[in-house]
């Protein structure tokens, strides 16, 4: 049978300010689950972390992405960055809806959820650095612009398409415009007469 434990059994020699200190064990289980966890955390370092190349949670997302745009962009085929392709596109709501969602997940840290401009320049008004056409509103994001400050966006966008339907969607933003940053470069007509 067990014995019951006594005080004087379950104190530890530690007093500190007349206080006794006692010797209370952490339980099995808990000391069970905290040495697994740092067993796992062992393999899921060498395994996602310092594995093959591949096999990070971002690069599985950019797998997925990319797969979710390739499905869709099939319909439409591969887009040409063209005037009419730009202008065309600029005036569909469910192709405009898929570049307002890659502007929002790469561009508003710059120039803001509305186009305003905060770090970049405003992309609402008729001032623009950089573009003299619809095109150029395509190439300046493939190929970034200002020495840098403007990033090539050409090898982190998946599919081409992207660059097309963000150009459209940064274009349309000129028929809304908003109070932002000051206007920068040159006044360039509307882009439809």
């Amino acid at each position: 049978m067990n014995q019951p434990v006594t005080e004087e059994e379950v104190q530890t020699i530690h007093t500190y300010d007349g206080i006794q200190e006692y010797d209370n064990p952490l339980p099995g289980w808990w000391k069970n689950l905290f040495w697994c966890s740092i067993f796992f955390a062992c393999f899921y370092v060498v395994y996602y972390h310092l594995g093959v190349e591949g096999r990070s949670i971002h690069d599985d997302y950019e797998r997925q992405m990319a797969s979710i745009f390739v499905r869709r962009f099939s319909t439409i085929g591969i887009l040409e960055p063209d005037r009419e392709t730009l202008i065309k596109y600029m005036n569909d709501p469910e192709w405009l809806a898929v570049g307002k969602a890659v502007y929002k997940a790469n561009c508003v840290s710059c120039h803001g959820a509305d186009g305003q401009g905060l770090i970049g320049p405003n992309l609402t008004d008729n001032y623009w650095k950089n573009v003299a056409t619809i095109e150029d509103v395509a190439r300046v994001i493939a190929d970034g612009a200002a020495s840098g400050s403007m990033p090539a966006w050409k090898k982190r966008m998946t599919h081409q398409n992207q660059i097309v339907l963000t150009a459209a969607y940064i274009a349309s933003m000129r028929a809304h415009p908003v109070t932002g940053k000051v206007a920068e470069g040159k006044e360039i007509p509307a882009w439809v007469n």
